[in-house]
């Protein structure tokens, strides 16, 4: 976040911390143990992951009593559920509603349910670098799926370049494909028309990211 978000989201946390629908888990409230709520609460400065839970009963009320929730700091997704339900304890039977996000990917987000596969993505994307994480939202972009796993995208990945000849130059010297042509002859090597077959078939390329084909 730049600092006017990180402005906006210390005031977002304040404000509401003074006031796929996959939420069908078996955790009833009366079954959570005591828990030390701060423990798990978001702090904007770590750049943690993090959900604003409230629940629809008390959104529908007017009633915005809620708190921001540091997927982070859950050992796995059964503790996030139990700190959630726990957190609205006050209700029998609640019915969560993920109010907001920070530092979680869209397509990872919805308002009415998380399932144990995508609280996992979103764990394994916080342990990226911020220059991973980048390549990480392009490549779901470009693919257009959410249930795609750092291992397999890292599989396809292929770096941060300025341009895709710059990439095709590069691997024109990392596989040694000129290595047998004299040098005054190299310059006839048209490296543009490699560079387009290369991303007509084997890599794409998308906001200054190539990835392998699949």
């Amino acid at each position: 976040m730049n600092g006017a978000q990180s402005t906006d989201m210390e005031q977002s946390v304040k404000a509401l911390s003074s006031s796929n629908n996959l939420n069908n888990v078996e955790v009833s409230c009366d079954e959570v143990d005591e828990i030390d709520l701060a423990d798990f609460k978001y702090d904007y400065r770590t750049g943690e992951p993090a959900l604003y839970v409230g629940t629809y009963a008390k959104y529908n009320n007017g009633d915005l009593t809620g708190m921001w929730i540091s997927l982070a700091q859950c050992y796995d997704y059964d503790e996030f559920m139990r700190v959630c339900y726990f957190l609205h304890r006050d209700e029998e039977d609640p019915e969560l509603m993920f109010q907001d996000s920070d530092n979680i990917p869209e397509c990872w987000y919805s308002e009415c349910g998380l399932d144990e596969e995508t609280f996992d993505l979103i764990k394994a994307y916080a342990e990226l670098d911020e220059d991973e994480q980048r390549a990480y939202e392009a490549y779901l972009d470009l693919r257009c799926e959410s249930d795609i796993t750092v291992e397999d995208f890292r599989e396809n990945y292929c770096g941060e370049w300025n341009s895709e000849e710059e990439f095709a130059e590069n691997l024109i010297e990392e596989l040694g494909i000129l290595d047998e042509v004299p040098e005054h002859l190299r310059r006839f090597f048209d490296v543009s028309a490699y560079s387009d077959e290369l991303f007509r078939y084997d890599y794409d390329y998308t906001d200054g990211f190539v990835f392998r084909t699949t």
